[in-house]
């Protein structure tokens, strides 16, 4: 299955542009022949998105969490 479709085409197969978002991943919709949007599934979309997730837990799984940089800003100029 292709994962990226003209606009026109797109409209006129939709529910495969789905289904193909749904088992393969994010299908590009073109736009004269420039990417203009993508879909993506709802499970995807819910990753990608992060709803849900609070900032606290995002630094806490952090990579960086424990390297030692220094954070601290200058208040003056």
């Amino acid at each position: 299955m292709k994962t990226e479709w003209q606009l026109q085409t797109a409209k006129n197969k939709l529910s495969q542009v789905v289904e193909s978002a749904m088992r393969k991943g994010p299908q590009t919709i073109t736009l004269r022949g420039r990417p203009a949007a993508v879909l993506v599934s709802v499970e995807d979309f819910k990753r990608l998105s992060g709803s849900g997730r609070r900032l606290s837990r995002f630094f806490a799984k952090s990579p960086l969490r424990g390297a030692g940089l220094n954070l601290a800003r200058k208040t003056a100029l």
